[in-house]
C-alpha cells in the first residue's frame, strides 16, 4: 500500500519509508508485523530516559514502548513528527495522552492481551498463600520436612472481593468461581456481574466482606493510596491481600505493619511505586523479608503467550494506522474505522474540536471537483478526527488549503491511486 505522509516536513509531499524504534524488548513479532509492511524497524532491548529519547526520535516516525520509558510533554514538543506510539502493555498514564492528542499523534496500548496471564498469577499467589507453599518451600530448602496441615487451606469455599471490575477482574470472577470461591466486587462504575458474582455497594462493605482482597484498578491519580491504613485495617482479621495493578494504589508502610501485627495473614505484591529500570539496580521495598509476602518483579502480563500476543497486536494497531487512519482502540484519538475502497484516496484530518471544520473540508474538496464517497468523524475533548475517501487524488492546492485551515492540527493523504 502506497502511502504519502503530509506531517511538517523539509519535504512533505516526498514518499519515504516510514521509520520505527521499538524499546523495552518488545516481543519480535510486532518487528514481523511492521517490517512486513515496509517500515525500517530498529529494537532496543532496554528503555531509555528523557534525554535520549528525544534525541533518538528526530527520525523515527512510530515509537514502541512498555511500561519504563516516559513518553512526556518535552519528548512529544521535540518530536511533534510523530505519527503514534504504541504502548506494548495494559497501562498508559507513561504517556502524556492529551498532549499526544493535541499533536495529532495517537496512542494504542494492548488492553485485553495479557489478561490472562494476570489472572493466572493471582490464582498462583492465592493457591501458594492458602497453602502455605512460601513457608513450605523455604523450610524444605533449609532441610527440615514438615508435613504439618496446620495453617493450609483450600481456596475453594473461600470470600473473593476483587477492586476493579474491568478486563483483568472480571475474568479472575469467573476463574474463581470456577475453582469454587464466591466473588463480591467493587467497581466505581455498575458493571454486569459475572456468574453469581455480586457487586457491593461500596468497598468497605467488600472489605468487611470477604477473606481475600485483590486490586485491579487503573492507574489514574485518583487511585493513588486508594489502600492505606483505615482500608487495611477493615479488611477481615486473617485476610490475605494481592495488588497486581499499580504500585502508586498501595500504601506499603501500612500494608507491612498489618502483616507484621499478623491482621493480615499473608500478601502478594507484583507492583511497586519506585520500580529499578533495569536488572543492574537494587530493588528496594518495605514489603522485603517478610516471610508472608510475595514479592514478583511486576511479570503479571509478562508470559511468553501475552507477550507475543501483545507484540502482534499493538503493532497491527501501528500498521493500520499509518495504512488506513485507523483509530479503532486508541486510548487518547477518536475511534473511527472506515471500510476502504479501491480508486479513491484517503484524507485523514486530526483537527481542534470547533463548530464547522467539516463542512469547511467539503467545501474544499468540492471546489477542487472531488466528490466524498464515504466520511466519518468523532470528538474526543478538545480534539476532533476525520476520515474523508475522496474521488481522486488531491491536487497541492487542495492539500495545502486543509492544512491552512485555523483547525488543522494534521493532515495526511493515503491510498493515493496509481
Amino acid at each position: 500500500m502506497q502511502m504519502t505522509d503530509l506531517t511538517p516536513r523539509p519535504d512533505p509531499t516526498a514518499p519515504r519509508q516510514l521509520r520505527v524504534l521499538l524499546l523495552e524488548n518488545i516481543h519480535p513479532d510486532a518487528t514481523s508485523v511492521l517490517s512486513s509492511a515496509g517500515f525500517a524497524v530498529e529494537t532496543e532491548a532496554r528503555a531509555m530516559g528523557e534525554a535520549e529519547l528525544t534525541e533518538r526520535l528526530a527520525d523515527v516516525d512510530l515509537v514502541g514502548i512498555r511500561s519504563r520509558t516516559h513518553i512526556t510533554e518535552q519528548v512529544l514538543q521535540a518530536n511533534p513528527h510523530l505519527l503514534a506510539v504504541g504502548a506494548f502493555c495494559i497501562g498508559t498514564n507513561q504517556i502524556d495522552l492529551p498532549a499526544a492528542a493535541r499533536r495529532g499523534i495517537a496512542v494504542f496500548n494492548a488492553p485485553f492481551s495479557n489478561t490472562r496471564s494476570v489472572v493466572e498469577l493471582a490464582i498462583a499467589e492465592m493457591i501458594a498463600l492458602t497453602r502455605r507453599l512460601t513457608d513450605k518451600n523455604q523450610a524444605m530448602h533449609s532441610g527440615v520436612w514438615d508435613k504439618s496441615a496446620v495453617g493450609s487451606h483450600e481456596i475453594r469455599g473461600r470470600r473473593l472481593g476483587i477492586v476493579g471490575y474491568g478486563n483483568i477482574g472480571s475474568q479472575l470472577s469467573v476463574v474463581a468461581e470456577m475453582l469454587g470461591m464466591s466473588v463480591w466486587f467493587y467497581d466505581t462504575a455498575d458493571k454486569l456481574a459475572l456468574g453469581n458474582a455480586r457487586q457491593c455497594g461500596t468497598l468497605e462493605e467488600l472489605l468487611e466482606s470477604v477473606d481475600i482482597v485483590t486490586l485491579h484498578v487503573d492507574g489514574r491519580p485518583t487511585n493513588r493510596e486508594l489502600f492505606g491504613e483505615e482500608e487495611l485495617a477493615r479488611m477481615r482479621p486473617g485476610s490475605l491481600f494481592l495488588n497486581l495493578s499499580r504500585g502508586f494504589v498501595v500504601d506499603h508502610g501500612a500494608l507491612r505493619a498489618h502483616l507484621e501485627s499478623g491482621h493480615l495473614a499473608g500478601a502478594a505484591v507484583d507492583v511497586f511505586p519506585q520500580e529499578p529500570s533495569n536488572a543492574s539496580e537494587p530493588f528496594v521495598s518495605e514489603l522485603r523479608g517478610l516471610p508472608n509476602v510475595i514479592l514478583t518483579p511486576h511479570v503479571g502480563g509478562s508470559t511468553e503467550e501475552a507477550q507475543q500476543d501483545i507484540g502482534n497486536f499493538v503493532a497491527g494497531k501501528l500498521r493500520r494506522y499509518v495504512g488506513e487512519g485507523s483509530t479503532a482502540l486508541s486510548v487518547n484519538l477518536p475511534g473511527l474505522e472506515l471500510p476502504t475502497a479501491t480508486g479513491q484516496c484517503r484524507l485523514l484530518y486530526v483537527h481542534r474540536n470547533v463548530p464547522g471544520v467539516l463542512a469547511e473540508v467539503n467545501s474544499l474538496v468540492a471546489g477542487h471537483g472531488l466528490n466524498v464517497e464515504g466520511e466519518l468523524l468523532g470528538t474526543r475533548g478538545e480534539v476532533g478526527y476525520a476520515i474523508a475517501d475522496i474521488s481522486g487524488a488531491p491536487p497541492a492546492e487542495l492539500v495545502k488549503g486543509l492544512e491552512a485551515l485555523e483547525a488543522t492540527i494534521r493532515l495526511r493523504v493515503v491510498n493515493p491511486p496509481a
